[in-house]
Order: C-alpha cells, then structure tokens, then sequence
C-alpha cells in the first residue's frame, strides 16, 4: 500500500541534491530516510545526525506533511581541515493520502534519528469478507 508520494525537485536527481553542502531556504538539503509499512502504522525515519531534537519542525496541513532540521555551520573563523557532512537547512515534503490518520502521528528522536509513526485509519485497514450462499448471504462487516 503507497501511503505517500515524496516532492520531487524538476531537474535534480537526489544524489545531485547531496552534492550542495549546505541547504539554504531556497535549495535545502536532502535528509535520507526510510518508510514502511509496520502493520497498521506507516513509519518514516530520517537520519539527522548532529540535529538537536528543538531545531526539528514537522508540521501537517491537510495531507502534506513537510519535515525540516537545521544543522548548524562551524563558526566563520573556524579553520575547516575536512567538510564533508552536510550543514544548513534539510527538508523532506510528503504527501499522504486519506488513509492516514494524521491526527495520532507521533515524531520521536534518539541518537539523531527521527522517527515518524502515523497510524493507518480504520477505513483503509484491510476486512474479511465472509461468503454466503444465495440461501444464506452474508453482509459486509466493519
């Protein structure tokens, strides 16, 4: 079951997005990230080493759900030997569709990993149909 589309960027594959070293507002980095489906629950997680949890902001407007973190940039006089991580702004948009219950999402984060958990509504949850006989049918139950 696809509960999500991720917004894609016209023109920017996302290894092309990895290449920019730090996100600004305008061109913010992309966080990597894993979903699934885990029974009733679709689960998100993003890799956000070295974010502090207060400098994540999810927020949900119908069925978007946009993601963002800032990692801070080393101070301007401090000498760099090696950059390679990604600094700046980092943001991930999903669209969900009905089927989620954005009401009951959770967002949790440990050792720089951000968990996102939002349960399937009971609506889109798979039912058993049982089958009758024309003698004897049987109704769709909830």
């Amino acid at each position: 079951m696809n509960l999500y589309q991720p917004l894609q960027i016209p023109g920017f594959s996302w290894l092309a997005q990895q290449l920019f070293a730090e996100g600004t507002p305008s061109h913010p980095a992309v966080m990597a990230m894993d979903a699934w489906s885990d029974g009733d629950t679709f689960v998100i997680e993003f890799d956000l080493p070295g974010v502090r949890h207060d400098a994540v902001e999810i927020a949900v407007e119908r069925n978007v759900l946009p993601v963002t973190a800032q990692r801070p940039t080393p101070d301007a006089d401090t000498e760099m030997l090696a950059a390679e991580r990604p600094t700046g702004l980092f943001s991930r948009q999903f669209v969900l569709g009905d089927q989620v219950d954005l009401e009951r999402a959770k967002a949790e984060y440990d050792a720089g990993v951000l968990r996102l958990s939002i349960p399937v509504t009971e609506r889109a949850r798979t039912r058993k149909i049982d089958v009758g006989s024309q003698a004897e049918p049987t109704a769709i139950s909830s």
